[in-house]
């Protein structure tokens, strides 16, 4: 166990998350998402994390995370299919995480574009939400020398 960590941090997703680099993208998705299948295609690493709803994973993540502010986004969530301006609550859930955080607010991308970013994932982090568009990319920033 170690201090001051969200418990949702396992190992492996540390681990995960340590081994990215700048510009690096990690999704975290629910618990529909073809998690295991893109993973595979792609080489992608794939943390099951399936006692966490996606927001609260989002949380753990951005305690150790620093999200990229090189670029117009740094955040990218799946657009409702049929409904591009709709708002799904875990996506409004993301937003609110995002903005305590002191982050902007993440971009919606077509779903199948979303699928395609999702696809060149450094790592896929499988929540257990069962909401469905629970799915968010994020690309690691880096961390300043204080």
């Amino acid at each position: 166990m170690l201090k001051n960590l969200p418990p949702l941090l396992t190992p492996d997703l540390l681990h995960a998350l340590a081994s990215m680099g700048h510009g690096d993208e990690v999704a975290i998705v629910d618990a529909n998402f073809p998690a295991a299948r893109v993973a595979a295609a792609s080489g992608a690493r794939l943390v099951q994390v399936a006692g966490a709803d996606a927001p609260a994973l989002l949380r753990a993540v951005l305690a150790v995370l620093p999200l990229d502010d090189f670029g117009p986004a740094a955040a990218w969530t799946m657009q409702v299919v049929g409904d591009s301006a709709a708002v799904p609550p875990p996506v409004a859930d993301f937003q609110r995480v995002l903005r305590a955080a002191g982050e902007r607010e993440a971009v919606p991308l077509e779903r199948f574009a979303f699928y395609e970013r999702a696809e060149s994932a450094f790592a896929i982090l499988r929540s257990g939400e069962q909401r469905r568009y629970g799915n968010l990319l994020l690309r690691k920033g880096v961390v300043d020398a204080a």
